[in-house]
Parts: C-alpha cells; structure tokens; sequence
C-alpha cells in the first residue's frame, strides 16, 4: 500500500485510539485482555467524538473497530453521531503480549529479568508468547484492504496496533520505526493516499479538553502531542525505560 500501489477503496483513514482504562493508567500491559474504559476514558470518549464527527460531515465513511471492550465503547460514542452501522474486526485487535498480559513494567523486569533486558535493549522477547510485530502489521493491513469503498474509514484501536498500521502504510522499515510517537488515549492520526502511495498528513491529534477536566491538563496515562516519558509512554532512550504502550526502543510493541 506505498508508493506505486493500486489506489484503495478508502482514501482517507482515520486511525483513532481507544479511551483511557485504569490500567493504562496504571502502566499495566493490556494485550489483548479486555479491562474497561475508566471514568476517563468514557469521558474522552464523550468529548471526542462530537469532534471527530464534525471533521467528517457530508462524507461517506465507515466506522470500524476492534472487538475488544474498550475499543467498541470508544466507537460507540461516534457512531450515533455519524448515523452509520458500527462494523467489528478482529484484526484491528491489540499486539497479543503472551506472559506479560496483566502485568506492569515493573514486574516483568522481577518476574522474566532477562526477557526484559531483551525488551529494553530492543530485541525481540519469543519467550513471552503472543504476535510477531510483522504478523499485527499483516492483520490490520488485511482488515484495510478488504474495507469497501468509501471516501473515509475511522479505525478504532490500540495503540500498538495503530503504531504498526501506520508504519506498513508508510513503508517504513524496522530502521526506521519510531519516526513519530505513539498515540495517546482518544488521540488519532489521519492518513490520505496520494499518487506516491499512503502519506501521513496529521497524527496524535486531540479534542480540545475543557476547561475545569482533569485540571486542564493532560490526565494520568494520556499522551499529548509531544508526550513527556511516563509509565504508558515510549520514552526515546532506554535510561528512561521501555513502556507498556510502546515497547522498547527500537523493536518491540505495545500493549494498549
């Protein structure tokens, strides 16, 4: 789907990132275990999809979403907005995590300190279980390519899974991965395909957050647009530390 492809039956993509949860808040791997939006994230939700239905007014457009929880709530407030029949994908699912599913950063490195060596040096971990990063890749591509035709698609997923989706549109190699940084909760990126193949025109955007919400400032867990390292954040050096969301610094994925 990059440069010298056939045009797609969907132009316009919105890949757009499931509501907050307690345990992304928590820093907690979620895979693909299904723990609920929190008050948050039904929040975000909330105030995100008006939002987002207005970028898309007088359009044909699919809405398409994970099955797992959080991401089919997080669809669901946009669905009524748009007037369209939400769609379901498994494929749109997050990056499975095997062993580590459930548990924060902080106990893996106690449970499987060399496993997580291995993750914060950037080399794959086989010994946790769960998908290869290129088969999460293949799963979403297959779920965009098999998409009727319409002018836009919003995809609601998982940060991980947004993260490979947009890096095979791109064509970007594992030399380059982490070009741009993950998106946060309730955050999308848009993408439009143009003569030279896919191109990435806007990314973790965010509605306006109102006054008065969470202090106005960012809430515990959430990325901006130029997120600081935290529990749920992909730092950019492994000083910092590797994150659930994102994986370490080169190689690995995320668990949103």
């Amino acid at each position: 789907m990059t440069g010298g492809a056939d045009a797609p039956a969907v132009p316009r993509l919105l890949v757009w990132r499931h509501g907050r949860t307690e345990w992304n808040a928590a820093g907690r791997f979620q895979g693909q275990l299904d723990p609920p939006l929190d008050a948050e994230g039904r929040a975000q939700a909330a105030r995100t999809a008006p939002h987002v239905a207005a970028l898309l007014e007088g359009q044909e457009v699919l809405l398409v979403s994970s099955d797992l929880q959080r991401a089919v709530d997080t669809a669901g407030a946009l669905a009524p907005l748009l007037g369209v029949q939400l769609r379901i994908d498994e494929r749109l699912r997050e990056h499975g995590l095997g062993s580590w599913e459930g548990l924060t950063r902080h106990e893996v490195a106690d449970r499987h300190p060399g496993q997580y060596a291995d993750w914060m040096a950037g080399r794959p971990v086989p010994e946790r279980g769960g998908e290869a990063q290129a088969d999460v890749a293949a799963r979403a591509l297959a779920a965009v390519a098999d998409l009727p035709p319409a002018a836009t698609a919003v995809l609601v997923t998982h940060g991980g899974t947004a993260g490979r989706l947009i890096e095979a549109l791109l064509g970007l190699g594992a030399e380059h991965k982490r070009v741009f940084g993950p998106l946060g909760n309730c955050h999308w990126s848009e993408l439009s395909f143009q003569a030279s193949g896919w191109r990435l025109m806007r990314h973790n955007l965010s509605a306006p957050t109102p006054e008065g919400v969470e202090g106005g400032v960012r809430a515990t867990g959430d990325r901006g647009p130029f997120p600081e390292p935290s529990a749920t954040d992909a730092p950019d050096a492994p000083r910092a530390g590797a994150s659930p969301e994102e994986g370490a610094p080169a190689t690995d994925a995320d668990a949103g």
